[in-house]
């Protein structure tokens, strides 16, 4: 029987409730019709070579996610990660990869399009006849990436994509506290960041030490992701002032107002810029024994790990605290983090729309494999796949009860409140080939290291019948399980059953549009001192987090600001302002479109 005519008859299979993890009315995912005339399953497995930019791994894909790519497609994914010298070096080779995924669409994505590096999606009508779900679903996102592309032709689609219009995504920005250690407290009043310093100080004394004995601290930061400037300090902006991150400082979303990040006595904020704001504050933790020591070596993974062993009073990114910390165990022991927002804060929120944002997925022009590679796309584009990239494979770990709305297994549970979950020697049977396999690592270990999203997480599942989001936060089955004494505290506490409704309540937050924003290409000589000027911005703010006085701290925002000065600060700052006119310009004719 040839693979052609078995994957019809599973498919078959799959429609009478043959296999057991059918949901009866939404069918599973099924590979392009001839894919496997192809690329034959039994043949030898293909290796893709991934070159993303948002990767935080290095190497062979493992667990589940590999296990699953297997089974569908009979490949293993390589993983290159986006490192010094790693885009150069790729590029003078002539091969960035088979898969390419790009932290911005900017100017090494539009130099790639110049130098014919990226596959156009529609030569040879590849892309509808492999990639059919993007082509019949993502059609606002497939002509925005031509407009961007600046050529006409179609390289790939962004990330989040909402398939139907909405107000915003959830807040990722949720300001999570320890919660059980300020309802010790007595839930003291947080006016802003002074009464936060003054709550951390009060958990310190409460509570010095982690699960394991070793000190805990407020906040845990990391620099792996450290850009134009220090990730977490412009973030603390951001989700304070609800000023977005836009090339050297912040942009307004409400005014259309720039505020470079070494500004003095800027008017929009009536004083320091809210990066050297954020830079004091972290200061003042660190000087209190407050601030992990380790937050400028260690790596995402290590400060995760601490935060799960509960040596973290707060983060205000939900990915970072919450979603690692509430474990069951700590739920069922009466701990929990959970969202308390300074009340002078006005955290900021990203639009929805199907334009896609700025992380895009494409595809190496040198590829030997481009059916392949559209087919993987456009599995993880779909309804499906989306769900699969977030909380697992379907039927292992999550599916659609009788009622028609999402939910999560048992296993998907345990795996969804904690991700370092051991799957070792869980079997799976494969609802797409019916082959049965055994797991191995971890629930993280097995999600697909790429780390990117194709779908918003916001938007209303297609499939769901009950009017859910992807979000597991709206599926009913989850409103509707039991909570824990913890979680009831809080609900009583602000008069809501989940985050999302918690900042509508206070009503304090700015939504920063969805636009077709793409960052324009700094020439040469600019791109230069921008490379002198975001080194000396990062290194000179890692010496004034941890200055010990007062005078230290100034003398090194001093020194940052002479250097970068040198460097030709005033020209990033000025192309950087007319980055931020662009956007306005383009938010205010979006506005007078939906008027």
């Amino acid at each position: 029987m040839s693979k052609r005519i078995l994957s019809l008859v599973l498919a078959l299979m799959l429609s009478l409730g043959c296999l057991s993890a059918l949901a009866e009315e939404v069918p599973y995912y099924a590979v392009p019709s001839d894919l496997y005339d192809y690329y034959p399953l039994e043949d030898e497995t293909i290796t893709l070579t991934a070159y993303s930019q948002l990767a935080n791994y290095s190497g062979i894909q493992t667990g589940w996610g590999a296990t699953l790519l297997k089974d569908l497609f009979n490949v293993e994914l390589n993983i290159v990660p986006d490192m010094d010298g790693t885009y150069e070096t790729r590029v003078a080779n002539g091969n960035l990869g088979d898969l390419v995924i790009w932290g911005a669409n900017g100017a090494d994505y539009k130099n790639a399009i110049d130098k014919g590096m990226l596959l156009d999606w529609e030569e040879d009508d590849l892309g509808p006849i492999y990639a059919p779900y993007i082509f019949e679903n993502y059609t606002t996102a497939l002509n925005s990436n031509r407009d961007i592309s600046g050529t006409g032709k179609l390289y790939g689609i962004g990330m989040d994509v909402a398939l139907q219009e909405g107000a915003h995504k959830s807040f990722m920005y949720s300001w999570d506290l320890r919660w059980d250690l300020y309802k010790e407290l007595g839930y003291p009043e947080i006016k802003d960041l002074d009464d936060l310093y003054d709550v951390f100080v009060q958990m310190k004394e409460i509570c010095p030490k982690d699960e394991l004995g070793n000190d805990a601290y407020a906040a845990s930061l990391w620099p792996d992701w450290d850009g134009n400037m220090v990730m977490y300090v412009k973030a603390l902006g951001t989700a304070y002032y609800g000023f977005d991150e836009l090339g050297l400082g912040h942009y307004d979303p409400k005014t259309g107002n720039f505020i470079d990040c070494l500004a003095e006595d800027d008017p929009a904020v009536a004083g320091d810029s809210p990066y050297i704001e954020m830079l004091r504050f972290f200061n003042k933790l660190y000087r209190a024994g407050l601030l992990d020591p380790n937050s400028m070596t260690q790596t995402y993974d290590e400060m995760a790990q601490k935060v799960k062993n509960g040596g973290v009073y707060w983060g205000i990114f939900n990915y970072a605290s919450s979603m690692i910390y509430n474990t069951a165990e700590h739920l069922d022991a009466g701990k929990m983090m959970y969202a308390r927002v300074p009340d002078a804060a006005c955290p900021i929120v990203y639009g929805l729309s199907g334009l896609g944002g700025n992380r895009v997925w494409t595809i190496g022009a040198d590829t030997e494999y481009p059916e392949l590679c559209l087919a993987i796309m456009d599995y993880l584009a779909t309804p499906e796949g989306s769900l699969t990239m977030w909380y697992g494979p379907r039927g292992l770990m999550w599916d659609y009860n009788e009622q028609g709305g999402l939910y999560f297994t048992e296993l998907g549970k345990t795996c969804n409140q904690d991700s370092k979950h051991d799957l070792n020697g869980v079997e799976w049977v494969s609802p797409y080939t019916g082959k049965s396999y055994t797991l191995s690592g971890n629930f993280n270990d097995g999600c697909i290291q790429i780390n990117n999203t194709t779908l918003a997480r916001d938007m209303l599942a297609p499939d769901s019948k009950l009017g859910e989001a992807f979000n597991k936060d709206t599926w009913v089955s989850e409103q509707a399980a039991s909570t824990y004494a913890i979680q009831e505290d809080w609900r009583n506490w602000s008069g809501v059953s989940l985050v999302d409704p918690y900042f509508e309540k206070v009503n304090s937050y700015t939504v920063m549009p969805d636009l077709p924003y793409s960052e324009s290409v700094r020439d040469d000589t600019l791109e230069v001192k921008w490379g002198q000027v975001t080194k000396a911005i990062t290194t000179n703010s890692w010496r004034a987090i941890y200055a010990k006085a007062d005078a230290e701290f100034d003398m090194h925002i001093r020194n940052m600001r002479t250097q970068c000065d040198s460097y030709g600060y005033d020209e990033c700052v000025e192309w950087s302002r007319g980055e931020a006119a662009t956007k306005w310009q383009l938010q205010q004719e979006q506005a007078a479109l939906a008027e």
